[in-house]
């Protein structure tokens, strides 16, 4: 095969490391996984062809240190590495340092990284290749007297962002001066603390939207996207529940916003599978360009189902120099996808972590299903890192069908041992909004604070009915 020369390293952990692993496998590649010291049983480690342990479980101490992977791919005789989603994936510095190392960074370049990484070098790239953008101030906000000017012209209620800012961390909303006064600090304390740096900006807040986001892929000369991704349904700005492609959009909206994204890609000369992030007005039908994730996202697997195109494997082809050989006029939508996120949190408690013992599991089978997941029976899920344990993917002709199969593949999963979102997704799919696509970003923090009750009531029947 092609790629058997190669030896790809991952530079992660949990289901996104087994996806990869699975994608290089089946291009012929062998793998190796970086795991600490928690995660040696993990199934990563038990699919990837090698093993490297590089420190303790604390991320810090392994996952975050750059120059551990880099031993570990130079023991082992990686060629390449992957570095998945979150952890060291859009840390530009490491891109940098696995090219000067001799090796490939499954990826765009540090550049685009670090251009896209700072949202408001990103809002001015965006501007300059023609894509709207949400009102807001131009380059970073370094005082509050610059603050309360640039307020008088972008309007209130606004939002201060950190420029370095990801995963709906760093943002503060604020509806006069005085509140911006007091925001404009507690954001830049946030944002340093959560990303070394903090830089902020002001972005009109538009309470009424969509989180729509368009999946891209180039190969550094062409760019292509895969249609769009409804990603609304969020607590505290992170996504639960996602589908492909949106119910808000009509078809002449949909191809003028995904256009535009992958004219943003395009001008970027970007390498691998990325993400634009926009915010959509359903009333005007307004999109605005927020943000560009330089990696593989979580929810990737709804965008495979409709168009039938395998993201990792491309991000692999083409870091390891297959050109792009997909055209956009042969991408179509086929059908509608849901993905469920399933994590170790209690709903009926503020949505605590629940790590420990799984005693059983089993999951749904049938047309239109997959499951993403480094689950296995007896497995010890560890406090020390994310909260994901898998995601439930449907696929059906009609969205209507992605719904019934949905609902169907909820019943049929059995996850014991530790408390699950699995009840929250249950009553989900029954919202007669939520089966309307009658929804925004704030729809689902309202309905969790309806339907805690309901919620409650689930979990204490699970618990009775299991132990």
């Amino acid at each position: 095969m092609p790629y058997a020369k190669h030896k790809l390293l991952i530079a992660n952990r949990g289901e996104i490391a087994v996806r990869i692993i699975r994608a290089a496998q089946q291009l012929g590649i062998d793998t190796v996984a970086v795991c600490s010291e928690a995660d040696k049983t993990s199934l990563p480690a038990k699919l990837a062809n090698e093993v490297v342990i590089i420190g303790p479980a604390r991320s810090d101490q392994s996952y975050l240190k750059s120059e551990l992977i880099l031993k570990a791919a130079k023991e082992t005789g990686a060629t390449a590495i992957h570095p998945g989603y979150g952890f060291l994936s859009e840390n530009a510095d490491f891109a940098e340092d696995v090219v000067n190392a001799g090796l490939i960074f499954v990826g765009p370049s540090a550049e685009t990284i670090r251009q896209m990484g700072d949202k408001s070098c990103a809002r001015t790239t965006a501007q300059a290749a023609g894509v709207p953008v949400v009102p807001g101030s131009n380059g970073e906000i370094d005082s509050l007297e610059d603050a309360i000017k640039a307020a008088e012209n972008i309007g209130y209620p606004l939002l201060i962002k950190a420029s370095a800012g990801g995963g709906g961390r760093g943002i503060r909303i604020a509806h006069n001066t005085e509140e911006l006064t007091k925001e404009l600090v507690m954001a830049q304390s946030e944002a340093k603390a959560a990303f070394g740096s903090g830089s902020v900006y002001l972005e009109r807040f538009i309470q009424q939207a969509r989180h729509i986001e368009v999946q891209i892929l180039g190969d550094g000369t062409n760019a292509i996207h895969l249609y769009e991704r409804e990603c609304s349904l969020q607590r505290r700005r992170q996504k639960i529940f996602e589908e492909a492609p949106s119910p808000a959009l009509s078809d002449a909206v949909r191809e003028k916003l995904c256009l535009n994204a992958a004219k943003l890609a395009q001008n970027l000369h970007y390498k691998g599978a990325g993400t634009l992030e926009f915010l959509y007005d359903d009333v005007t039908e307004e999109f605005f360009f927020i943000e560009m994730n330089t990696r593989i996202q979580v929810e990737h697997p709804i965008s495979e189902a409709i168009t039938g195109i395998d993201l990792v494997q491309w991000m692999i082809k083409i870091a390891l120099g297959t050109p792009l050989s997909l055209k956009q006029e042969n991408i179509n939508i086929n059908g509608s996808a849901i993905e469920m996120r399933i994590n170790a949190e209690n709903p009926a408690k503020g949505f605590f972590p629940s790590p420990g013992q799984l005693k059983e599991l089993v999951w749904p089978v049938g047309e239109g299903i997959r499951i993403d997941s480094h689950l296995f029976e007896n497995y010890v899920i560890p406090p020390y890192y994310d909260s994901l344990l898998a995601k439930i993917i449907v696929h059906g002709k009609t969205r209507q069908q992605a719904f019934e199969r949905a609902s169907n593949a909820l019943e049929s999963t059995t996850i014991e041992g530790v408390v699950t979102t699995l009840s929250l997704h249950k009553l989900l799919l029954k919202d007669q909004d939520v089966q309307a696509g009658h929804f925004n970003t704030e729809t689902l923090e309202i309905w969790l604070s309806n339907h805690l009750e309901k919620i409650i009531d689930l979990e204490k029947t699970h618990a009775d009915a299991t132990y």
